[in-house]
This record gives structure tokens, sequence and C-alpha cells, in this order.
């Protein structure tokens, strides 16, 4: 029975039919979750449920169940369709083990190939870091249309994050390693969690689209300053003044170092209905405009703007994507070149971590990823010094 866990156990099918065999570690997989489960016994139904909505499929199993629920031909209950039309929403879908080494030969090959290549990245970067998403099986907005579908508002527990507790995972080190490299050229982030910061990016190789919650901004004179601990707003302290966009007070509490200014300092983390700093905005515009290839890790690519620069750059357009959940720009990744002998860029469903460390094995040599990867330790001790716990 399925579990709803993104591990690397064996797992059977979630198709009652399915005459293969378990889904082992390195098949294809897809994991859904829906969330009108009838109560009590589900006699008749096509795919074994567990009590919470939770099913894992080969990846081919799922695809032909999505496919074929609409028809007119199939014989899905009224009450399983609904499941399948809400698990459709939900499915985190995993490439075989086999498609990604294919892929990471060939996405290494896009960068070593690459003028300017630069990446996009989202929230499924730091999942292994322990941040929750937002869309897929258990993501944030999961949870929020889960309670509005059962009505069960605000029951969803609300976990508290320490984002000083967070380190960078094997992804954000590997950026920081193709930038040292210069194979990679800038980083436009959707994030706020410091950690791309934490791992060594400078501030000129990342434009943070949405603020990082350990910098905070002189409102006077817009002096940064990079701190050590998480920079919340809500001060009492200072005068309190509410933004006009998000009604939040973003002020920290604290004032400008600058004697001559000694304006008031204020968190860079961008709320819903904030505007986005004009500087760090056309910051990722220039670099986009220049980018030949654009890799795009652990976003789903729907929010303005960062999916507006996409296709910024040089035409043909050369994208990769790698998260678990379908884009509206997975058809971009997959046109072919002139000679159709290959694809101009890549798609590939899974976790970034494990396609990263398929990639860095076409970037380095042996000795040198080796040694690279064996310092990992080092670099969690530098991580340690530079937040306060």
């Amino acid at each position: 029975m399925a579990t709803g866990r993104d591990d690397a156990r064996e797992k059977k099918c979630a198709v009652v039919a399915c005459d293969k065999c378990l889904i082992s570690q390195t098949d294809g997989r897809v994991d859904v979750r829906a969330f009108i489960v009838p109560k009590g016994k589900r006699s008749g139904f096509h795919v074994n449920w567990d009590d919470n909505g939770f099913a894992t499929f080969h990846e081919d199993c799922w695809f032909d169940l999505k496919s074929s629920y609409k028809s007119q031909e199939s014989n899905l209950t009224k009450e399983e369709k609904e499941m399948v039309k809400e698990a459709i929403k939900t499915a985190e879908i995993h490439n075989s083990y086999d498609k990604v080494q294919r892929e990471a030969e060939h996405i290494a090959n896009l960068i070593k190939n690459s003028k300017y290549c630069i990446a996009i990245t989202g929230a499924g970067i730091s999942t292994a870091a322990g941040i929750g998403d937002y869309r897929g099986i258990r993501g944030k907005w999961t949870e929020r249309d889960k309670d509005k579908k059962q009505e069960t508002k605000g029951k969803s527990k609300q976990v508290t994050l320490n984002f000083q507790r967070l380190r960078p995972t094997y992804t954000h080190e590997a950026i920081v390693k193709l930038m040292d490299n210069g194979d990679l050229k800038h980083v436009i982030s959707q994030n706020v969690d410091g950690l791309h910061r934490l791992s060594g990016l400078e501030e000129g190789q990342i434009s943070e689209l949405h603020g990082n919650t350990f910098i905070e901004k002189c409102e006077k004179c817009k002096k940064r300053y990079m701190r050590n601990f998480g920079c919340g707003g809500k001060a009492t302290n200072v005068p309190v003044i509410m933004c006009k966009q998000c009604r939040i007070n973003h002020r920290t509490g604290r004032v400008c170092n600058d004697k001559k200014c000694r304006g008031y300092l204020m968190n860079t983390i961008i709320n819903f209905g904030d505007y986005l700093e004009e500087d760090v905005l056309r910051n990722a515009i220039h670099h986009a405009g220049q980018a030949d290839l654009v890799i795009a890790l652990g976003s789903t690519l729907q929010v303005y703007p960062a999916n507006c620069l996409v296709e910024m750059g040089k035409r043909p357009t050369r994208l990769v994507i790698c998260n678990r959940q379908s884009t509206s720009f997975d058809a971009v990744c997959c046109k072919m070149e002139e000679d159709e002998r290959s694809m101009l860029g890549s798609r590939v469903f899974g976790n970034c971590d494990k396609l990263m460390s398929h990639i860095m094995r076409h970037m380095l040599s042996e000795e040198e990823l080796q040694d690279w990867e064996a310092r990992r330790e080092e670099r969690l001790v530098t991580y340690d010094l530079n937040r306060k716990l």
C-alpha cells in the first residue's frame, strides 16, 4: 500500500490490475494524493488508495490511468474519478534511474557548450534541507486546498521553520562549484531561505527575487546588511509603518550603522502584494537576456516574474527543467535541434540532488569530484560558523 513518502524502498503499484513486479528503486514512479477519500470499503475501485488518499504507481500505469479516466470507456466509479482528478493536481513524478543518467550526460554537454548558462531556482532545491515545498503531495498550497475541500480550514498542522538551522544541499553546493569553474554565470532565485548565499554565492552572482531572510536594508540609504540571524519584521521598538502593498511592518528594530544616515532597517522579504525591488529585478532581466541555456531547478515556474525570464534569452531557447511536477514550459524543453538528432533542452522529473549528482560526474574529473564531495564536512563547519544558533 502506498504511503506518499519520497524514499527508495520498493513499493507495490497502486493499480489493482497491474501485473508487473514491485516498483523497484530504479523504476520510474509517480506519487499522488487525493483528498476526497470515501469512508469504509472502496470495493470496485481500480486503485488501492490508502486511507489518507496517497497512492504510488509505475510511471506508465499512472499515465494510462490519467489519460483514460475522462474517456467514455472508463469504468471508474464517480467517486474514484473525483479522486483521480484531485490526484492529478498533486502528482509528483520520478523518472527512472536510467533516464536520469542519460539526461544528466546530455545536460552536462549542454552546459559545456554554453557560453552563458544561468540557473533559476525554486523551493524544490531546498526540500532536502528540510523546507517544505508549495505544491505536490505534501506542499503548503496542497494542504491549504485539502482544508478547503474537507472544510477543515486551519486544522492542518502549522510547522514553524527555523531557517538558522538549515544547511545547503548538494544542489546548492553544485551550483557554487559550477559558478567557480565558470560553467554557470548567474542564479535567479525565488527562495528566501538564504541557502544560496550561505553556500558561497556572492551578492553579484545571484538575484534573489523574493528577498533573503538573512538580509536587511536601510530605508534611507539602501545599504544592505548580511546577518547570521533571521531578520524578521514587525518590530515595535521603532516607529511602526505599515507597508502600503502587503499591510505588514517590514522594520526590524535596528538602524543603519552609518552615523550620517541612521535610517531604520527593514527586512527584504517580498510578501504577497509587495513590489519586487527594482534593482534586483533589473539585474535578473539583464542576465536572463544574455542566457543561451537556462536550468530551472525545483520550480513549477508558475510565479511571475520568474516564469517570464525563462524564454528571455538567446534563440533557440535551450531550457532544462528538473522538478517533480509538470510545468507549462515542459514542451519547450523537448523541442528538437534542426538536425532532429537531439533535444534543445531536457526535462527531468525527480529530485534535484539526484540529477545534480549525476551531472557533476560529467562536469568534473573523477579526482576533482571525489575531492570536492569529500570536503562537504569542512563546508558544513563553515556554514555553522556563519549562522547564529
